[in-house]
């Protein structure tokens, strides 16, 4: 008797205090969580909320009619953030800008990013061309310093202490150097120096950068710090290279009258996935893990890349909402998903010049012997 007595003793105790519990925490007064978390899920909540302004810095770093592809995936890519809602007036764009009014263009100014894809060129701003895409104006532009800028429309990433920045860069890259139309080229060293001068200026909440290049992992493999409230992503590793595609001769090809790829791999893999999600609910962990099955190209990295991350890893738990906005067309598309039979054509980036060489000298011959026969 006197065990049942104290089992019920027990469980009226244990009844009024999950009810006081209950209670208290509906009022506001969280004197008691409903449950004990390991420290790896609390890492899962976010920590940003949706405060200050979104900026965005997108460079593009070659030029010539053979390196259509990273002007093309920096038009797209502020074509996308402007119908996310970002201002013209927080996006600085940095391209060499002599594709779409080239004369091997077949369809004067205009530029595509997919076989199929609109004119992703239109109302694209010109804040810094052809001279003025140096490395100096580039590191002036992002710590918002106007009186450093040559040229160009003076436009900077003005950030405050609550903002968020996304930063793209799309071109050729080296062990531990990113390419630039104009020489000097942008070098890890100076490029991790530049992110820290900007994180002792206060003037930002939290950063992502996104870089399509070979080997751009190397720009921040074992120099990226974790403190700087930054997260990175790049297209390879360390000592890989990255992919051309939607090139002549693939499937899908471009249209017959392109001579040369219209986009790279990763970079239309995190685009493709932006503009088809919902970004408000879609996190940055989520577009990682999608951009890195897909540009493995399934995971058989013979035909694609290793996408990696660095720096603050935290931040993937956030939405990509924060640095991207969102289309309110996507509003009611589904939950991220992995793709599945995304396999793609591609070639190697430095190959794709190559591709490029081969074609234009088809396309002539083609021609010297049409005028003939």
């Amino acid at each position: 008797m006197a065990v049942i007595t104290h089992f019920l003793v027990l469980l009226i105790i244990f009844f009024i205090g999950s009810n006081i519990a209950q209670a208290a925490y509906h009022d506001g007064l969280k004197w008691f969580e409903p449950a004990i978390k390991m420290p790896s899920e609390n890492k899962g909540k976010k920590r940003s909320e949706e405060s200050g302004t979104r900026w965005a810095l997108l460079v593009a770093g070659s030029n010539g009619w053979g390196n259509y592809r990273h002007q093309s995936d920096v038009c797209h890519a502020y074509q996308l953030l402007i119908k996310g809602g970002l201002k013209e007036e927080n996006i600085v764009v940095m391209m060499y800008d002599d594709i779409a009014n080239s004369e091997s263009n077949p369809r004067p100014g205009v530029i595509i990013n997919h076989p199929e894809g609109e004119d992703v060129y239109a109302g694209v701003p010109k804040d810094y061309t052809g001279e003025q895409v140096t490395a100096k104006n580039l590191f002036a532009v992002l710590l918002g310093d106007k009186e450093a800028v040559q040229g160009g429309s003076g436009k900077v990433i003005d950030s405050k202490q609550d903002d968020h920045i996304f930063i793209y860069y799309s071109d050729h890259g080296g062990p531990g150097v990113l390419g630039m139309p104009n020489m000097p080229n942008v070098y890890a060293k100076d490029f991790i120096e530049l992110l820290k001068k900007k994180h002792e200026s206060g003037s930002y909440k939290e950063m992502v950068i996104y870089v399509e290049a070979c080997e751009s992992g190397s720009i921040f493999e074992g120099l990226m710090p974790e403190d700087l409230n930054i997260y990175v992503t790049t297209a390879s590793k360390a000592d890989e290279n990255s992919w051309g595609t939607y090139c002549p001769g693939m499937k899908p090809p471009p249209p017959p009258e392109y001579t040369t790829c219209l986009a790279d791999l990763y970079s239309v893999a995190w685009m493709e996935d932006s503009e088809t999600h919902n970004l408000k609910n879609e996190t940055i962990k989520q577009q990682f893990e999608a951009v890195k099955y897909r540009t493995s190209n399934e995971k058989t990295y013979n035909s694609g890349s290793h996408v990696m991350e660095y720096g603050d890893t935290s931040i993937k738990a956030e939405s990509l909402y924060l640095y991207q906005g969102s289309n309110p067309d996507n509003e009611k598309s589904t939950e991220n998903i992995l793709p599945q039979n995304t396999h793609m054509d591609v070639i190697d980036q430095r190959d794709a010049d190559i591709l490029f060489l081969w074609e234009r000298v088809s396309t002539n011959i083609y021609h010297h012997f049409a005028k003939k026969f």
